[in-house]
């Protein structure tokens, strides 16, 4: 394992411990590759802050000790070096998990990493796609899969995604009965509130298509999208789907299956939509949670006052 090869600012006992905790994350807790090396170097960083700061390698006694001031010097210590919010948050949160796994044990008290607050994450815009993009990523010919019908499946979600603006949760939730024919859906979202949602025929001809393709039987109380074994298809199946198109049409990595979403949203402001009527298709309780949504474009809303505040 990459981690491994690192050399590590620690006494025994606690490098023992902290291989334990790795070990579970990985075997026990199945966290991605990704997930355990970033909480192996945060985990890392954090022994050899302390290292430094009592001037001298750590182990389990130094970790049974540590106070909520600790915590805080090494937060500032990894701010000083220009570490930014979503960075300390992370690395907070590996530590935490750290002394929550030792603290299983009898080997740490957690309460103080517990109590302290992580930095206050940026609020940060999400960004679409194209129009064009959204409708490669849509569309039949673009998919990767070899199955057809799975291709058809795939197709038919994105299309729902970017043309109705729904969420992958509930493009997941619709059952086989609840697209009789073109117009609207009825979509159960966040809160268990209740909107309509735009069909359009391009999103009716995907549907249709996946239907005909289909091997299953399609029960209308059951979810209309299935698994390629019969079962409800998983979300992370076309979060595959997503990556797999990203690298092959070359998109940037917040092409994901919530950037239709957002796509939906801002494509039709740009189209002159109005932002109280996007707020209702996309079932936000906040006008200002759909402005920050589709984000806003300052000059296009310059424009529009420019071109329709009646002057003196």
């Amino acid at each position: 394992m990459p981690m491994q090869e690192f050399l590590l600012s620690a006494k025994a006992d606690l490098q023992k411990a902290r291989q334990q905790w790795l070990t579970s994350l990985e075997k026990e807790r199945r966290l991605s590759p990704e997930t355990v090396e970033a909480y192996e170097r945060d985990s890392r960083q954090f022994l050899q802050f302390l290292t430094g700061h009592n001037a001298g390698p750590p182990g389990l006694a130094d970790i049974a000790g540590l106070r909520p001031a600790d915590l805080r010097s090494f937060l500032a210590h990894r701010r000083s070096g220009g570490a930014g919010a979503r960075t300390l948050g992370r690395g907070l949160a590996g530590v935490r998990s750290l002394l929550r796994f030792l603290e299983k044990r009898g080997l740490a008290n957690a309460a103080g990493a517990t109590a302290l607050r992580a930095p206050r994450q940026p609020k940060s815009l999400p960004k679409p796609l194209t129009a064009s993009d959204a409708r490669r990523v849509a569309s039949f010919d673009g998919q990767l899969a070899e199955e057809p019908w799975i291709a058809a499946r795939n197709a038919a979600v994105f299309t729902l995604l970017y043309g109705s603006g729904l969420r992958i949760s509930e493009a997941l939730a619709i059952k086989a009965g609840d697209l009789p024919g073109p117009g609207v859906l009825r979509v159960l979202g966040k809160g268990g509130k209740t909107r309509l949602a735009p069909v359009l025929p391009i999103a009716q001809k995907a549907t249709a298509e996946y239907r005909r393709l289909c091997p299953y039987h399609l029960d209308p109380d059951k979810p209309l999208f299935r698994g390629a074994r019969g079962g409800p298809l998983d979300p992370a199946i076309i979060q595959r789907e997503m990556r797999k198109l990203r690298s092959a049409l070359n998109l940037p990595d917040t092409a994901t299956p919530h950037a239709l979403r957002h796509s939906f949203a801002t494509h039709l402001l740009g189209r002159g939509g109005d932002l109280r009527t996007i707020q209702e298709l996309l079932g936000h309780a906040s006008l200002s949670t759909t402005q920050i949504y589709t984000g806003v474009d300052t000059q296009r809303l310059l424009d529009i006052y420019d071109a329709a505040h009646p002057r003196a």
